[in-house]
């Protein structure tokens, strides 16, 4: 399983490492899919600095309310079947 770092200073800059894509972007949510599952980014005024999916890294301006990781789900038999 690859890295994944976070880091944030003074709840208004988050720096993301294993990104591999951006799911949602809005001034109060952004949401990433990550190696190790989704991460929401909930706040306010969030603005993406930096994303480099090929480098898998982020940067989520604005004021960080909450960060939020969901498990990665299984994919169900029907999912499988038709990928």
């Amino acid at each position: 399983m690859a890295d994944q770092k976070l880091s944030l200073e003074e709840r208004d800059r988050l720096a993301v490492t294993g990104v591999s894509q951006v799911v949602r972007f809005e001034d109060a949510l952004v949401v990433l899919e990550t190696n190790l599952g989704t991460l929401n980014i909930h706040g306010r005024e969030l603005k993406l600095q930096d994303l480099s999916l090929e480098g898998g890294r982020a940067a989520v301006t604005g004021q960080v309310d909450a960060l939020i990781f969901e498990e990665p789900r299984e994919r169900s038999l029907l999912g499988r079947l038709f990928r």
